[in-house]
Order: C-alpha cells, then sequence, then structure tokens
C-alpha cells in the first residue's frame, strides 16, 4: 500500500470517533501554503487554508473574489440551451401560460420562483405546480400534467425533475403541450422526446457543468433567455429588462442546500447570492431569517441548517407549495404568516425525525452486529412520514460514517426512499443502476444524495444490489478515513478577527470543506447536557487562562458525547470548527465540536 501523505496531527491515530486526524496538508500542500504567503502577501492560516483546497498561488486572487463576470460561462456550451431559451422567448413573446413543475425540496422551490420571478416580470403567465409528496411522488406525473393543460397551458418546464420521466412527459406531448426540461440528476442514455432538454449531466453534454444544482441550471436558462429577447429587441421596447443579478439569493440557497461542490461558478453564486441575501431585498427570505432567529451577518451555513430546512419542512410534512409561494411572496405580511407556518412544520418536523431516526439506528445496530463489514446501511418502516426518510438517513450517515438509505414502507409492500452518501461514494449512480437491473421502480440523484422507488418484495434485493456495488468504494473511503485538520489554535486565538480572515476563503460546503482546527492540550473546564436535543455544551481553558465555549450538537448520547461528559476536567485536544456567535451586542468566537482525543 501507497503510505498516507497526510502527517497525523498531534500523533492522534485513533480518536473519540475512532479515527486518525491527519494535517489536511501533505509535503505539496505546506508548499503551495508558503509560495501563497509569500507570492499574495495573504496571512499563514488563509494560505494554509486555500492550500488545503487545492488553490494554487495563481488562482489565488480569483478564488478569494469569485465574480461572475469571471467564471459564468456562455449557456450554450450546455446541450439543448439555445432550443429552452429559444421556447422560453416564444412564450414570453406571445404572453403564453406557462406551466412549471418543480421538486419539493428547497432547490426545486428555487428553481420554480426564479423562472416564474423572470416570466412574470417578463410578461408570460406562470403558474407553479409542486407535487404532493405522498400522493404524487417525485417528478412529472400525467394525471397533474392533463390538470395544467385543462388550465390552459400550453408550455410546460420541469425543474429539478423531468430526466428521466418518459410517460408523462410523452402524455404532456400528446396534450398539445411543449416541454423544456431543466435539470441536474444523473441521466440515462435514452431521454424524453422533448423540445430541449439542458442538463449538465446528460451523458453527451461536455460542457464540464454538472456539479451545477438545477437552480444554477435555470439560471444559466434566463441568462440564455434574457440575450435571445434582448436580440429580438424586446427589452429595447420596453425600457427594461429583468436583473438576475437580483436573483442570486435563490441560487445561493439552493446551491449550499442541495450540497453540490462549491468550487468555480458555485463558489461565484454563494458569495454573491450571501451579499443579496443580507441585503434581504426579498420578504419571503427575511421573514424566515425572523422565525429562524438568524442574527447579524448571513453566512453560508445558514443556508443549510437554518433556511433550507425551514423551506423543505413544507415538502415533507405539509403544504409542498409554501417554499416557492414564500420565495415569490412580495407582501410582508404574507411572507410573514408562510414563513410561521414554515417554521411551526420543521418544528413538527424535528419531533418527528427525532422518533425516527432512534428506530432506525438500533436496525443499524442490529445489522451491523451481523455483517460488521456491511457496506451499506437500509433502514425501513411503515411508521415513517415519507417526507422524513432523507433525513433519517443522513443521521444514519453522520453516526455510522457509511452510505446509508431510510425507506417508508407502504401498504402495498412497496417503498419510497432516500439515501445520504459519504465523500467518494457515488450513491445516485448505483441506485440508476439497481433502476436498470431491475432491482427498483424508479430512482436517481446525484452522488451524495439520492431517492428510490420500489415494489413490494423489492427491498432485500435492492439492499444486496448496493451491497455487492459500493462495496470496493466504501471500502477505499474506509480505509483512507480520517479527520483533515487545518491547523491548532489556542482558545486565546479564536476571535472575532480570525473568523473574519477564515471567511475570505469561504464560501464553505460540499467540496470546500469548513476549516477544521484543534486546540492542543486544553482543559476541558466544562461540559454539559443541554437541550432537548441532547447537545453537550463545552468550555475550554488554554495555558494561558483564556477560555472558548462551543457545543457538540446531537452528541450526548453518541460516543463524542459520552467521550466529552467522561473527560470533564482533564486535558485534551479538542478538534472543532468555528463561527461567530452574537449575543447582547457582543461577538465572539464559538466552537461547533467534531472530535475528542487524549494527550499521549
Amino acid at each position: 500500500m501507497i503510505p498516507n501523505p497526510h502527517r497525523l496531527f498531534l500523533g492522534v491515530s485513533s480518536s473519540a470517533l475512532d479515527r486518525p486526524w491527519r494535517d489536511r496538508l501533505d509535503a505539496a500542500g505546506l508548499g503551495r501554503a508558503e509560495a501563497l504567503s509569500q507570492r499574495e502577501g495573504i496571512p499563514d492560516i488563509l494560505a494554509r487554508l486555500l492550500a488545503g483546497r487545492g488553490v494554487e498561488p495563481n488562482e489565488a486572487a480569483l478564488y478569494l473574489e469569485p465574480k461572475l463576470r469571471d467564471l459564468l460561462p456562455d449557456p450554450a456550451t450546455l446541450v439543448d440551451m439555445a432550443a429552452a431559451a429559444a421556447r422560453l422567448a416564444q412564450a414570453v413573446v406571445a404572453r403564453e401560460q406557462v406551466a412549471i413543475f418543480g421538486d419539493y425540496d428547497v432547490d426545486g422551490a428555487c428553481s420554480a420562483a426564479l423562472l416564474a420571478g423572470f416570466l412574470t416580470e417578463a410578461g408570460a403567465r406562470p403558474r407553479i405546480h409542486i407535487p404532493d409528496r405522498l400522493i404524487e411522488g417525485y417528478g412529472p406525473n400525467s394525471e397533474a400534467i392533463r390538470q395544467l393543460a385543462a388550465e390552459g397551458a400550453t408550455l410546460l418546464v420541469t425543474v429539478d425533475c423531468g430526466t428521466t420521466s418518459h410517460e408523462p412527459l410523452a402524455e404532456a406531448k400528446r396534450l398539445g403541450l411543449d416541454v423544456v426540461v431543466l435539470d441536474h440528476h444523473q441521466a440515462p442514455e435514452q431521454l424524453p422526446a422533448v423540445e430541449a432538454l439542458v442538463n449538465p449531466n446528460r451523458q453527451d453534454d461536455l460542457s464540464g457543468l454538472g456539479h451545477l444544482c438545477a437552480a444554477g441550471v435555470v439560471f444559466l436558462a434566463l441568462v440564455a433567455t434574457r440575450a435571445e429577447l434582448r436580440r429580438q429587441g424586446v427589452w429595447a421596447a420596453r425600457g427594461t429588462e429583468p436583473d438576475l443579478l437580483a436573483t442570486l439569493d435563490l441560487v445561493a440557497l439552493a446551491t449550499v442546500a442541495d450540497v453540490v461542490p462549491l468550487r468555480g461558478l458555485n463558489r461565484a453564486f454563494v458569495r454573491q447570492g450571501l451579499a443579496m441575501l443580507r441585503g434581504r431585498a426579498r420578504p419571503g427570505l427575511a421573514a424566515l431569517m425572523d422565525v429562524a432567529g438568524l442574527d447579524g451577518p448571513v453566512q453560508s451555513w445558514h443556508l443549510g441548517f437554518l433556511l433550507g430546512p425551514r423551506i423543505n419542512a413544507g415538502g415533507r410534512i405539509g403544504d409542498a407549495a409554501l417554499g416557492a409561494r414564500l420565495l415569490l411572496s412580495a407582501d410582508e405580511i404574507e411572507a410573514r404568516g408562510i414563513a410561521a407556518e414554515l417554521n411551526r412544520l420543521n418544528q413538527e418536523r424535528q419531533e418527528i425525525e427525532r422518533q425516527a431516526v432512534l428506530e432506525a439506528i438500533s436496525q443499524a445496530d442490529h445489522a451491523l452486529m451481523r455483517d460488521a463489514g456491511l457496506p451499506v446501511l437500509l433502514a425501513a418502516s411503515a411508521d415513517w412520514h415519507p417526507g422524513i426518510v432523507g433525513l433519517v438517513a443522513a443521521r444514519l450517515k453522520e453516526r455510522f460514517r457509511l452510505p446509508a438509505l431510510a425507506l417508508a414502507l407502504n401498504g402495498e409492500g412497496g417503498a419510497t426512499g432516500s439515501g445520504r452518501s459519504v465523500a467518494g461514494v457515488d450513491l445516485g449512480r448505483a441506485v440508476r443502476a439497481a433502476v436498470d437491473a431491475g432491482f427498483a421502480v424508479k430512482g436517481g440523484g446525484h452522488a451524495m444524495a439520492a431517492g428510490v422507488t420500489l415494489a413490494a418484495g423489492q427491498a432485500e434485493a435492492f439492499h444486496g444490489f448496493l451491497t455487492e456495488r459500493l462495496a470496493s468504494e466504501v471500502g477505499a473511503v474506509a480505509a483512507s478515513e480520517a479527520l483533515m485538520v487545518d491547523a491548532a489554535l489556542s482558545a486565546g486565538g479564536a476571535t472575532p478577527r480570525l473568523l473574519t480572515e477564515i471567511e475570505r476563503a469561504g464560501p464553505f460546503g460540499a467540496g470546500s470543506p469548513e476549516p477544521v482546527f484543534v486546540f492542543p492540550a486544553h482543559r476541558l473546564t466544562d461540559a454539559v447536557e443541554i437541550g432537548s436535543g441532547g447537545h453537550v455544551r463545552v468550555k475550554l481553558r488554554g495555558g494561558d487562562g483564556a477560555t472558548v465555549g462551543g457545543v457538540a450538537f446531537r452528541a450526548a448520547q453518541e460516543p463524542l458525547g459520552r467521550a466529552l461528559l467522561a473527560a470533564r476536567g482533564e486535558s485534551v485536544h479538542l478538534a472543532a470548527t468555528l463561527t461567530l456567535n452574537r449575543w447582547g451586542g457582543k461577538e465572539t468566537a464559538e466552537l461547533r465540536v467534531l472530535d475528542l482525543a487524549r494527550p499521549t
């Protein structure tokens, strides 16, 4: 075997979570960090963060200040984009009624709101349909399409879905609707026959934009459509044209919430979208920030942990259209009402999820007792709400560090389910292969997340197919698993000023991991369980007497929480990310605890 080039950090070979800690920088990375610091004149800590994310010295300026004008590609590089833009422009000129069929997650809501907002401003008549998760399931369905056609729609645009919807889209064609698909999910070789199918992950697309979420694809479609209408002289006649930069708040939210890699164009989307969000110009998102208790400047993690789950709550256990309605609302009173309802649904969802997660963990524990080398976890119950199975899968993945799927069984013996994967294991592709091999009715997704529908009696064979297909990928990931550490810090060094410097390397998320810091040989002066969610609050003291506090979320009943509580009063190495806490008009740095090790 080739030795791991990343040296052990502080010599930790096994932590409370039974994993080694390694320096994110190997020898080449250390060289990059030194060159970045010397040539670009940036602080050592910032240079280490950039080098650890593969940034070369000649790329530093663009990485630190990603701008759309530098990174936005010609939309026509995507297959079928010219045809899609032409058909959308035709709908605007003719003031057609356009049916927008979206998904019920954040990316789907943002994509639908993006397109509907543009079409409304341009003069077309959009009508959004978000399917009911329980009754209609994922993606276009023939019954809904027939209803949309009966209401007068002449153009159907699917966003964040549609790539594999052969029969429903064929029904749309039979009813006389033109169809445009704007999607990003993995695509089979055979595609539906439509006017345009824009998807950077279709097999004949060479754009290199497969990392975009659906909202990113929709944004490029709007860029192309606006240009086509400009070419036709529409904007000159009207005297104004839609400001697409103002919609980047939605693109940023979808990009973070859909966990797509934050590289290249996606970094520019999120960086500039965060600036729009901080302006609170969209009433719906401003109201959602308020009910979520978001205080101070919006950070990328707020999108994934505070705003995204609330928008998702409608599609999980309530009215699936609430999210898109909130994002399009121009009325502050209406927006506050929708935001309050989504917040209530999110609280209800949390309680439903808590009970399901306990049952799923028990199932996974029993499965691993029978086969400790099981590479993919699958848990199922007839008692689980289909809207929360993705969250259950995510909790299983976090706890066991394995790809995991959770299934909601129905009365006919079939199931709908959702899966979450670990970095390096492409779950969406595996689920698609299971469908092609006849082990699932339908399914797909992307590398880190997937959905699936199973017929009666398919669950065991489906699990067996994934187990065999993913065993080598999971084994390779497990062999190299480690907590990658960016740098060592002291309690006194964890300051708001340092966080300002760290933020220059952001936004952080998939493909651009949030910086991990280790506080070596600090005394754990306090560790106590707090709240109903089983969090553990801690306080560290350095050798100079400086202190810093933090939280290990949902850890009290987990190995990390037990290790923290047992180590109270002792000297520990603590690994954590940093966030800014605002309380009583004062700003302090706070830890989000990831792991713990005992000094040797």
